[in-house]
């Protein structure tokens, strides 16, 4: 006999009152493992170990709960028991309804605090000073490529990477009034803009398109003029009242944001291998003929693949670029640290940006 929806409802009343004693239960074992850290000095936020906690989780997945829910929903679970030992003060480019921000909150989480900034030198500069124990930044687009000045900050801090995330990105027109008639202005960051260039010239030739600092600057702002629009969230849309006259406008359907998380190497140590790892460098050769060339040998002989190599100039005024290359693995096995040894002595400059889990 069908149960009744009375009867149903009863039954997850109880299983939710279960559940709230079980994540009590949790909360409180997490206390005790801080009190621990804490005497040992250890670090609180452990990516590789919550990855390894999320994955355990879902290979043992009976359903009906899908893989990704299960992420959703176990991360925030630990975010709200890291954060009884201590909130993660993480800065992103503001204000709120970015990306970043989007991107801050998968990777730790919603029980964190917010640390919004201007600039992505801002981001660096508070994740360096301790404003902020990490830093959230873009730093390739799959439409728009590298975003130069994040790898140029990367260069020339002593933060280092322990994590990332890929973001598939939709950009929205968003304004104060419905409709696209009377669109003066649009506003966004940049790479919107040129991530959204063909659509912008089919649709609103005439208006004039402006650089803010972020897609969320350019919302707020356009929700203090009826004829101007901006490119942003559905979040950032919501974060300042805006209604959505146009839905997803970027020009390749698939658009994604692969953003860093960096901290100081005293806020984390790399993360531990976790099976799925990247290691991020960055070299510079002497100028001669085939020094490039040179740097892919020590990959091959010891059977390491790069999966990322791009190119900035070093400013020097003699043609002189540094490569940023991305290389499958993590910094302790055994064959990439002999890569690293062998290629390390091919360069004139080397610096190891971070070794990190891959993000899913």
């Amino acid at each position: 006999m069908a149960r009744t929806l009375s009867e149903l409802r009863t039954q997850i009343d109880a299983i939710d009152q279960d559940i709230l004693r079980a994540l009590n239960q949790r909360a409180a074992l997490a206390n005790e493992v801080g009190d621990i850290k804490r005497l040992e000095g250890s670090a609180v936020f452990r990516p590789e170990r919550e990855a390894q906690v999320i994955d355990n989780l879902q290979r043992a997945n009976p359903g009906p709960l899908k893989n990704e829910s299960i992420a959703q929903v176990w991360r925030e679970i630990m975010s709200a028991c890291r954060a009884l030992e201590a909130p993660q003060r993480v800065a992103y480019l503001g204000p709120k309804g970015t990306f970043s921000e989007e991107a801050a909150l998968r990777f730790f989480g919603s029980s964190i605090e917010h640390v919004p900034c201007n600039s992505f030198d801002d981001v660096f500069h508070a994740a360096t000073s301790g404003a902020a124990q990490f830093g959230v930044v873009p730093v390739e687009n799959s439409t728009e490529g590298v975003v130069t000045r994040s790898l140029d900050l990367l260069l020339h801090t002593p933060l280092h990477i322990v994590g990332e995330i890929s973001l598939l990105v939709r950009h929205h027109m968003l304004r104060k009034s419905e409709g696209l008639q009377g669109i003066e202005v649009v506003l966004a960051h940049p790479q919107a803009l040129a991530q959204c260039q063909q659509w912008l010239s089919k649709n609103l030739p005439q208006a004039e398109r402006r650089a803010v600092a972020s897609n969320a600057e350019g919302a707020r702002l356009a929700g203090q003029n009826p004829a101007w629009a901006g490119i942003a969230s559905e979040r950032a849309g919501s974060q300042f009242g805006l209604h959505t006259v146009a839905h997803a406008i970027q020009d390749e359907a698939f658009n994604r944001t692969r953003f860093c998380v960096v901290c100081l190497p005293s806020v984390l140590p790399a993360p531990q291998a976790s099976g799925r790892d990247c290691t991020s460098l960055v070299v510079s050769v002497p100028n001669r003929p085939g020094a490039v060339h040179d740097l892919l040998t020590p990959l091959k002989t010891h059977g390491v693949s790069m999966t990322r190599l791009e190119s900035r100039p070093a400013k020097s005024g003699q043609w002189e670029y540094f490569f940023y290359i991305d290389l499958q693995g993590h910094s302790s096995q055994a064959h990439v640290q002999a890569a690293l040894a062998d290629l390390q002595r091919l360069c004139a400059f080397y610096k190891v940006l971070g070794t990190y889990a891959l993000a899913d």
